[in-house]
């Protein structure tokens, strides 16, 4: 058998295209790629038969392309995919649209601006929220547990004013935090569905081959 005389002329195995596949799906639910581009990209995919067809459709995309080679095999990127599923979502749902739609997410009025601020901001309270109760269950214990002070539980009522504090310098109110669970929900919406037409499209390119050979 001849050799490549490139990686990228190396071949490509039917559960290497799977990888690429569900790698692009989860940039596809990321927000990185509109319906258009991922039924494009995954249709070329689908049909590279090298490693090198494949980087047009990884090109413009973080970690670049899942697939390497190395020693002349064809393996699994360390870098590629993990980023993608990771934190690409939340920055990229209110700028692309759930699967068949063609608006914006109608998850809170304003510009996008706006909407990332508040976002944002949203995040921020929120893990400062978790901070606060963290530490005053801490100081709670300590002082019931360990001091022994009949009185401990006097930082529970003082949780409130605490919690306070974060929204006040934030400038975060009541009615930017319903604002911010609607926009998590239109988020967390957005990303279901398209998760769920990357796996819809990766399933009908899978029957598709099949039905070929």
């Amino acid at each position: 058998m001849t050799e490549p005389s490139s990686p990228d002329d190396l071949l490509l195995s039917d559960s290497e295209r799977l990888h690429a596949l569900t790698s692009l799906g989860d940039h596809y639910a990321a927000g990185r790629l509109d319906d258009s581009e991922f039924h494009a990209r995954s249709g070329d995919v689908a049909a590279a038969r090298t490693l090198g067809q494949l980087r047009g459709s990884f090109r413009d995309l973080p970690g670049g392309m899942p697939l390497t080679a190395v020693d002349g095999m064809v393996v699994e990127s360390a870098i590629a995919g993990g980023e993608a599923a990771a934190g690409g979502a939340s920055a990229g749902a209110l700028a692309l649209p759930a699967s068949g739609a063609t608006g914006r997410v109608p998850a809170a009025r304003g510009s996008d601006a706006d909407l990332e601020d508040l976002r944002k901001r949203g995040k921020l309270v929120e893990s400062l929220d978790g901070v606060v109760i963290g530490l005053t269950l801490i100081a709670f214990l300590v002082l019931q547990i360990v001091v022994g002070w009949q009185y401990a539980w006097i930082v529970w009522p003082s949780l409130a004013l605490t919690l306070g504090v974060p929204r006040l310098i934030l400038r975060y109110n009541d009615s930017d935090e319903k604002s911010y669970e609607q926009l998590k929900k239109a988020d967390e919406k957005a990303r279901s569905d398209r998760l769920r037409a990357a796996n819809d499209r990766i399933r009908e390119l899978g029957d598709g081959r099949e039905q070929r050979g």
